[in-house]
């Protein structure tokens, strides 16, 4: 017998599928549209959104509720992955603590002999990881990601968690 998903399931996964769409959306946002060249770290808090809506998505179409649930808290805990993420790198922009990784650099490979090579790369702005490029009332955008992220994990798990 395949059993309906509840009103708070399907809520828990159209979360799973929506948050991670809208901050992804908005982290390209800001780069494509806004200028603010994405570091190392902001990079790494994307990847674990990225893996999330495979199973968010993968979850609408499943109709075994026990594998759908699997799905979507898989979604859940790979939003909260991003969000400790957000965690770490706010606090490496706050300077909470050291950062642990290289800076990015957006350079733009031109040209064919060395000289050319070498001149794009030195012009070419570094963007660091221990620096914000944008807050809103003191919070900074992997602060907002760590926000949203751990926010909304909490949420689908709690609505989950009620489904039972």
């Amino acid at each position: 017998m395949v059993r309906r998903a509840t009103a708070g399931e399907r809520q828990a996964n159209r979360i799973a599928f929506l948050l991670p769409a809208a901050l992804l959306a908005g982290a390209w946002a800001s780069q494509l549209i806004g200028g603010l060249y994405p570091c190392e770290m902001c990079h790494w808090q994307r990847w674990p959104h990225y893996a999330a809506l495979v199973p968010a998505f993968a979850a609408f179409f499943v109709k075994q509720r026990s594998i759908r649930a699997s799905l979507v808290i898989l979604a859940a805990l790979l939003i909260a992955v991003s969000g400790a993420i957000g965690v770490a790198h706010a606090g490496v922009e706050y300077g909470w603590w050291q950062g642990f990784t290289a800076c990015t650099s957006t350079v733009q490979m031109g040209g064919t002999s060395a000289a050319e090579r070498l001149d794009a790369i030195m012009r070419a702005p570094v963007i660091r990881c221990d620096v914000a490029q944008w807050t809103l009332a003191g919070i900074s955008l992997a602060g907002f990601n760590a926000l949203f992220s751990l926010g909304g994990a909490a949420t689908i798990l709690v609505l989950m968690r009620k489904a039972r």
